[in-house]
């Protein structure tokens, strides 16, 4: 398994160079304008200034051999210095075109939001998902397993930003009982603060569970099911083993197999964040930055994040793959 590990260590270096090329290739070639949201009143030839002082002049492969060099030698530098307080003078680093702040600063001083609203609602999806699912194949066709799909299916169908609009109706609207916009300035010091920013958080921690639980339950339940028939589990139904040890130990370790693949694939999108629910209560995070850098042409933060986006993706493969062999021990890479 380590070999195994190392080698894609090794094969994901080329794999996400050639992934950077390609994002930087898109982007820059896209029709956009870092200076399309000035004012009209600017003349021509300052905007060409603007322009040439952004680096725009230079050739694209100038450009982009820059921004390698700043995203995967000057910002691990940086950040090496900060942890450790070292001081090796001042080295260029990815800067916004909207803020001329650096990129990744943007990105770690936005993070907490989605990770608290965003990662908080995977958490909660998956941990209500696999019992769903779990017990909706084990009683297939009973009352439990009509209700679990029928919800499952409503909250795959629903598009979030209109099961958002309606809770913000019915409890922050009807009833009073949650606000309705996030408030990301707001600091938890106390216990009243700290409840304050538990009732603005479910709102959005449901909506996005609900859509994430929806997803993962069925694929629990198909796979549930196609285990629960094999041969295997009627062998040690028939040696008397425990119902129990049967459902929980032999057919959910071989079911959770398929199921790893969508948890884990599912995670990178907790990074990206998720863009239309944040939109809709008004969080400042991730998935809101990447939208006002696409409107405002701030290329090199719409590069940075998306490529950064590409890495989770690949890290998680690899831990998809890794769990395979600790839930099958007959999936060996060595």
């Amino acid at each position: 398994m380590l070999n195994y590990t190392i080698r894609r260590l090794l094969l994901a270096i080329p794999t996400l160079i050639a992934i950077s090329l390609i994002i930087f290739l898109l982007l820059d070639l896209a029709p956009s304008d870092p200076t399309a949201n000035l004012p009209l009143t600017i003349p021509p030839e300052v905007r060409e200034k603007i322009r040439q002082s952004l680096g725009l002049g230079d050739p694209i492969y100038i450009r982009y051999l820059l921004w390698c060099k700043q995203f995967f030698i000057n910002e691990p530098l940086n950040i090496i210095e900060e942890w450790f307080g070292w001081g090796a003078g001042d080295r260029l680093r990815v800067l916004s075109w909207q803020t001329r702040s650096p990129v990744v600063d943007l990105i770690v001083e936005r993070m907490p939001q989605t990770l608290w609203v965003v990662g908080m609602s995977y958490v909660v999806g998956v941990a209500i998902a696999l019992p769903i699912g779990i017990i909706s194949a084990y009683r297939q066709y009973s009352w439990f397993d009509q209700i679990g799909t029928f919800v499952s299916m409503v909250g795959f169908s629903v598009p979030t930003f209109f099961t958002g609009v309606l809770v913000i109706v019915i409890f922050s609207v009807w009833l009073g009982w949650f606000p309705s916009i996030y408030d990301t300035t707001h600091q938890v010091t106390d216990w009243e603060s700290f409840v304050f920013q538990v009732r603005q958080m479910i709102m959005p921690v449901a909506v996005l569970a609900l859509f994430n639980a929806a997803q993962i339950s069925r694929f629990m339940r198909a796979s549930m099911l196609d285990n629960l028939n094999q041969d295997y589990v009627r062998t040690a139904r028939a040696k008397g083993v425990r119902e129990h040890t049967v459902v929980m130990v032999h057919v959910l370790r071989n079911s959770l197999i398929p199921v790893v693949t969508v948890i884990a694939l599912g995670v990178p999108q907790i990074f990206g964040g998720a863009i239309i629910t944040e939109q809709v209560f008004k969080v400042n995070g991730l998935g809101q930055l990447l939208i006002i850098s696409i409107q405002g042409g701030d290329l090199p933060t719409v590069q940075t994040l998306t490529f950064i986006f590409a890495v989770l993706i690949i890290v998680f493969n690899l831990v998809a793959d890794v769990l395979y062999g600790i839930l099958d021990p007959r999936i060996r890479y060595d």
